[in-house]
Protein backbone atom coordinates (compact mmCIF):
# COMPACT_ATOMS: atom_id res chain seq x y z
CA UNK A 1 0.00 0.00 0.00
CA UNK A 2 1.53 3.23 -0.99
CA UNK A 3 1.98 6.45 1.50
CA UNK A 4 -0.68 7.94 0.09
CA UNK A 5 -3.40 5.66 0.10
CA UNK A 6 -2.34 4.53 3.79
CA UNK A 7 -2.90 8.17 5.08
CA UNK A 8 -6.36 8.29 3.22
CA UNK A 9 -7.69 5.04 4.51
CA UNK A 10 -6.45 5.67 8.16
CA UNK A 11 -7.14 9.31 7.90
CA UNK A 12 -11.12 8.79 7.06
CA UNK A 13 -11.01 5.91 9.54
CA UNK A 14 -10.65 8.08 12.36
CA UNK A 15 -13.02 11.10 10.83
CA UNK A 16 -15.93 8.96 9.64
CA UNK A 17 -16.24 8.09 13.57
CA UNK A 18 -19.54 10.29 14.67
CA UNK A 19 -18.57 13.52 16.77
CA UNK A 20 -18.68 16.99 17.82
CA UNK A 21 -17.29 18.59 14.74
CA UNK A 22 -19.45 15.62 11.97
CA UNK A 23 -22.38 16.64 13.88
CA UNK A 24 -21.98 19.98 13.57
CA UNK A 25 -21.13 20.06 10.03
CA UNK A 26 -24.20 17.72 9.13
CA UNK A 27 -26.46 20.42 11.38
CA UNK A 28 -25.23 23.30 9.10
CA UNK A 29 -25.42 21.11 5.94
CA UNK A 30 -28.81 20.24 6.52
CA UNK A 31 -29.69 24.00 7.08
CA UNK A 32 -28.15 25.26 4.49
CA UNK A 33 -26.26 28.31 6.75
CA UNK A 34 -22.46 28.53 5.87
CA UNK A 35 -21.96 25.39 5.31
CA UNK A 36 -18.86 26.32 2.81
CA UNK A 37 -17.45 28.27 5.76
CA UNK A 38 -17.53 25.51 8.18
CA UNK A 39 -16.33 22.89 5.47
CA UNK A 40 -13.57 25.28 5.02
CA UNK A 41 -12.58 25.24 8.66
CA UNK A 42 -12.82 21.75 9.75
CA UNK A 43 -10.83 20.90 6.48
CA UNK A 44 -8.12 23.09 6.84
CA UNK A 45 -8.03 23.02 10.45
CA UNK A 46 -7.37 19.11 9.88
CA UNK A 47 -4.75 19.73 7.32
CA UNK A 48 -2.77 21.83 9.46
CA UNK A 49 -3.21 19.54 12.89
CA UNK A 50 -2.24 16.86 10.43
CA UNK A 51 1.07 18.57 8.89
CA UNK A 52 1.99 19.34 12.58
CA UNK A 53 1.69 15.48 13.16
CA UNK A 54 3.60 14.73 10.55
CA UNK A 55 6.57 17.16 11.03
CA UNK A 56 7.12 15.99 14.85
CA UNK A 57 5.58 18.27 16.83
CA UNK A 58 2.81 15.60 18.22
CA UNK A 59 6.12 14.10 20.23
CA UNK A 60 6.04 17.68 21.95
CA UNK A 61 2.19 17.70 22.69
CA UNK A 62 2.51 14.14 24.00
CA UNK A 63 5.14 15.44 26.48
CA UNK A 64 2.87 18.60 27.83
CA UNK A 65 0.47 16.53 29.84
CA UNK A 66 -0.69 19.70 31.38
CA UNK A 67 -1.79 21.11 27.99
CA UNK A 68 -3.87 17.97 27.03
CA UNK A 69 -5.70 18.31 30.75
CA UNK A 70 -6.43 21.96 30.45
CA UNK A 71 -7.84 20.91 26.36
CA UNK A 72 -10.30 18.57 27.94
CA UNK A 73 -11.78 20.57 30.31
CA UNK A 74 -12.56 22.91 28.50
CA UNK A 75 -13.16 20.58 25.56
CA UNK A 76 -16.01 18.74 28.12
CA UNK A 77 -17.52 22.33 29.05
CA UNK A 78 -17.87 23.22 25.79
CA UNK A 79 -19.50 20.09 24.60
CA UNK A 80 -21.48 19.84 27.16
CA UNK A 81 -23.10 23.09 26.94
CA UNK A 82 -23.47 22.66 23.28
CA UNK A 83 -25.46 19.31 24.26
CA UNK A 84 -27.89 21.09 26.52
CA UNK A 85 -28.75 23.54 24.56
CA UNK A 86 -29.87 20.70 21.76
CA UNK A 87 -31.29 19.26 23.75
CA UNK A 88 -33.23 22.15 24.73
CA UNK A 89 -33.85 22.72 21.05
CA UNK A 90 -35.51 19.21 20.75
CA UNK A 91 -38.16 20.31 23.26
CA UNK A 92 -39.45 23.16 21.12
CA UNK A 93 -38.62 21.77 17.70
CA UNK A 94 -38.97 24.42 14.68
CA UNK A 95 -39.14 23.13 10.89
CA UNK A 96 -36.13 23.05 8.19
CA UNK A 97 -37.43 26.76 7.15
CA UNK A 98 -37.58 28.33 10.33
CA UNK A 99 -33.66 26.99 11.26
CA UNK A 100 -32.96 28.17 7.82
CA UNK A 101 -34.10 31.69 8.51
CA UNK A 102 -31.86 31.40 12.36
CA UNK A 103 -30.08 34.00 13.60
CA UNK A 104 -26.76 32.33 13.39
CA UNK A 105 -24.15 35.17 12.09
CA UNK A 106 -21.40 33.89 9.81
CA UNK A 107 -18.98 35.32 12.83
CA UNK A 108 -20.89 32.65 15.56
CA UNK A 109 -20.82 30.17 12.89
CA UNK A 110 -16.79 29.85 12.67
CA UNK A 111 -16.77 30.63 16.47
CA UNK A 112 -18.26 26.95 16.72
CA UNK A 113 -16.69 25.87 14.07
CA UNK A 114 -13.19 26.43 15.85
CA UNK A 115 -14.64 25.67 19.38
CA UNK A 116 -15.76 22.60 18.12
CA UNK A 117 -12.30 21.20 16.59
CA UNK A 118 -9.46 23.15 18.96
CA UNK A 119 -11.14 22.59 22.15
CA UNK A 120 -11.58 18.69 21.48
CA UNK A 121 -8.52 16.82 22.87
CA UNK A 122 -9.59 13.78 20.87
CA UNK A 123 -8.44 15.68 17.45
CA UNK A 124 -4.83 16.19 19.20
CA UNK A 125 -4.91 12.78 20.14
CA UNK A 126 -6.03 11.34 16.77
CA UNK A 127 -4.80 13.94 14.50
CA UNK A 128 -1.74 14.95 15.88
CA UNK A 129 -0.30 11.88 17.57
CA UNK A 130 -1.83 8.77 15.86
CA UNK A 131 -1.74 10.40 12.34
CA UNK A 132 1.70 11.62 13.26
CA UNK A 133 3.04 8.78 14.40
CA UNK A 134 1.97 6.37 11.99
CA UNK A 135 2.90 8.77 9.03
CA UNK A 136 6.56 9.16 10.48
CA UNK A 137 6.97 5.51 9.62
CA UNK A 138 6.42 5.78 6.19
CA UNK A 139 10.09 7.74 5.99
CA UNK A 140 11.43 10.97 4.93
CA UNK A 141 9.61 11.15 1.86
CA UNK A 142 6.61 9.09 2.40
CA UNK A 143 5.28 10.37 5.34
CA UNK A 144 4.14 13.51 3.58
CA UNK A 145 2.37 11.69 0.86
CA UNK A 146 0.81 9.47 3.71
CA UNK A 147 -0.36 13.70 5.29
CA UNK A 148 -1.37 14.20 1.64
CA UNK A 149 -3.77 11.48 1.57
CA UNK A 150 -4.96 12.10 5.23
CA UNK A 151 -5.62 15.81 3.89
CA UNK A 152 -7.87 14.56 0.68
CA UNK A 153 -9.93 12.45 3.16
CA UNK A 154 -10.35 15.15 5.38
CA UNK A 155 -11.49 16.89 2.69
CA UNK A 156 -13.33 14.52 1.02
CA UNK A 157 -15.34 13.56 3.88
CA UNK A 158 -16.39 17.06 5.19
CA UNK A 159 -17.24 18.09 1.75
CA UNK A 160 -19.69 15.51 1.02
CA UNK A 161 -21.23 15.63 4.43
CA UNK A 162 -21.88 19.65 4.18
CA UNK A 163 -23.26 19.77 0.60
CA UNK A 164 -24.77 16.25 0.54
CA UNK A 165 -27.11 16.86 3.74
CA UNK A 166 -28.71 18.82 1.38
CA UNK A 167 -30.09 15.63 -0.06
CA UNK A 168 -31.85 14.78 3.50
CA UNK A 169 -33.25 18.01 3.57
CA UNK A 170 -36.58 17.09 2.49
CA UNK A 171 -37.10 14.38 5.07
CA UNK A 172 -36.16 17.19 7.73
CA UNK A 173 -39.23 19.40 6.43
CA UNK A 174 -41.30 18.28 9.76
CA UNK A 175 -40.55 19.69 13.11
CA UNK A 176 -41.03 15.99 14.77
CA UNK A 177 -37.55 15.12 12.78
CA UNK A 178 -35.70 17.71 14.12
CA UNK A 179 -37.22 16.74 17.09
CA UNK A 180 -35.16 13.35 17.12
CA UNK A 181 -31.89 15.10 15.22
CA UNK A 182 -31.68 17.58 18.08
CA UNK A 183 -31.90 14.81 20.46
CA UNK A 184 -29.34 12.41 19.03
CA UNK A 185 -27.01 15.55 18.85
CA UNK A 186 -27.22 16.33 22.18
CA UNK A 187 -26.83 13.07 23.61
CA UNK A 188 -23.68 12.64 21.69
CA UNK A 189 -22.32 15.91 22.40
CA UNK A 190 -23.03 15.45 26.39
CA UNK A 191 -21.57 11.40 26.19
CA UNK A 192 -18.58 13.14 24.26
CA UNK A 193 -18.35 15.43 27.01
CA UNK A 194 -18.42 13.14 29.97
CA UNK A 195 -16.10 10.33 27.98
CA UNK A 196 -13.38 13.45 28.17
CA UNK A 197 -13.95 13.94 31.91
CA UNK A 198 -13.91 9.99 33.09
CA UNK A 199 -10.53 9.38 30.45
Amino acid sequence: MTPLLAGLLTGLSLIVAIGAQNAFVLRQGLTRSHVGLVVAICALSDALLITVGVSGVGSVVAGTPVLLTVLRWAGAAYLAAYGLRSLRDARRPQALEAREAGPATRRQVALTALALTYLNPHVYLDTVLLLGSIGNQHGEVGRWWFAAGAVVGSVTWFTALGVGARAAAPALRRPGTWRVLDAVIGVVMIALAVGLVVG
